[in-house]
């Protein structure tokens, strides 16, 4: 009888061979499933979930479940399997090369972080040929790891974190859950320009947010909403201008678009924010040169695996949301 897996793709030849894979230490305290899905790119979770019911993938020659967590020094046999070919990938430009080269803030043994650029997704997907970690993978083609910590939106602009073992992908993440840098948490500071005059006594936004889907199932949309999950901004003023308002804004919790709808909540939304902003106060900024809304990660402050101290990482201001403030720079206003 042959074990081969029958599923119906065509075979990459990349696994069409008995594999003995050892678990090295930064693998250890993965899941088996987990493990495999990261591995086997094409093969659908359920049929990964099979293999490892009919025991046909193995840890040191014995049957594991699905939740066998994995040591240092294991081997784990993988059969050979018909896996769907992927399209390759679009090819990096030397361009973009060069200037993610160039936006790489921070670098050590586990992290790097890069000064995203606008317009740059974090990932490919959903019509994105190209994201920055897979721009980054083959900017790195020796990389065993590289994996996002987090995520910022394709407009946003500045820090993000990749992991480069799976051991500070946990530690981050953890810390991610945490409240603030001081406390083994992770703070994440932006600068955000905002339409109007933020409220003066206002520090803390508290409101709870919903994320929904549009009809398309492509795009998403968030409310202040009862039902929604807590959510928590700081924000302080960093400049005040005639019409507008500079904002440093440290989100407590981590929920999508949070920043730009606790903006909007307090009827300050961000400027050349096409969801969540003022229709003709983007027109005009459009005349400023902003073509996306005001929003860049400027800072993050982290405390690192096996370090006491907090690391501090800062990233500059784009280019064009530079040149916007330049331009308000006769606008300025005392106080």
């Amino acid at each position: 009888m042959n074990n081969q897996s029958t599923i119906a793709f065509d075979l990459d030849e990349r696994f069409s061979q008995v594999q003995y894979l050892e678990v090295d230490a930064d693998q250890s305290g993965q899941r088996i499933d987990n493990y495999l899905v990261a591995r086997l790119k094409g093969v659908p979770r359920t049929h990964v979930y099979k293999l490892l019911r009919k025991g046909e993938v193995r840890v040191n020659k014995g049957r594991v479940k699905a939740d066998y967590r994995l040591h240092a020094g294991d081997v784990v046999r993988l059969p050979p399997l018909k896996v769907a070919k992927k399209a390759p990938p679009k090819q990096l430009s030397q361009g973009l090369g060069r200037a993610l080269e160039a936006a790489i803030i921070y670098e050590d043994d586990g992290l790097l972080v890069v000064n995203k650029p606008p317009g740059l997704a974090v990932h490919g997907g959903s019509g994105v040929d190209l994201g920055l970690i897979e721009a980054l993978r083959q900017m790195r083609p020796d990389a065993r790891y590289l994996e996002l910590v987090h995520r910022l939106d394709r407009d946003t602009s500045g820090c993000i974190m990749i992991a480069k073992k799976r051991s500070y992908l946990r530690h981050l993440q953890q810390a991610l859950r945490d409240k603030t840098a001081g406390r083994g948490g992770i703070t994440k500071i932006y600068q955000a320009l905002a339409l109007g005059g933020w409220p003066k006594r206002v520090s803390r936004v508290s409101a709870p947010l919903l994320k929904l889907e549009q009809s398309s199932g492509l795009e998403r949309i968030v409310k202040i909403h009862p039902e929604g999950k807590p959510s928590i901004t700081e924000f302080s003023v960093v400049q005040r201008y005639r019409d507008y308002t500079l904002l440093e804004a440290r989100p407590v919790t981590g929920r999508t678009h949070q920043i730009r709808v606790h903006a909007q909540f307090k009827q300050c939304p961000l400027l050349g924010d096409e969801k969540y902003g003022d229709d003709g106060a983007n027109r005009e900024a459009q005349k400023l040169g902003l073509k996306r809304h005001f929003l860049h990660a400027s800072a993050l402050m982290f405390v690192l695996p096996g370090a006491s101290d907090v690391t501090r990482v800062e990233a500059p201001l784009s280019a064009d949301l530079a040149g916007v403030l330049q331009l308000l720079e006769s606008q300025k206003l005392e106080g």
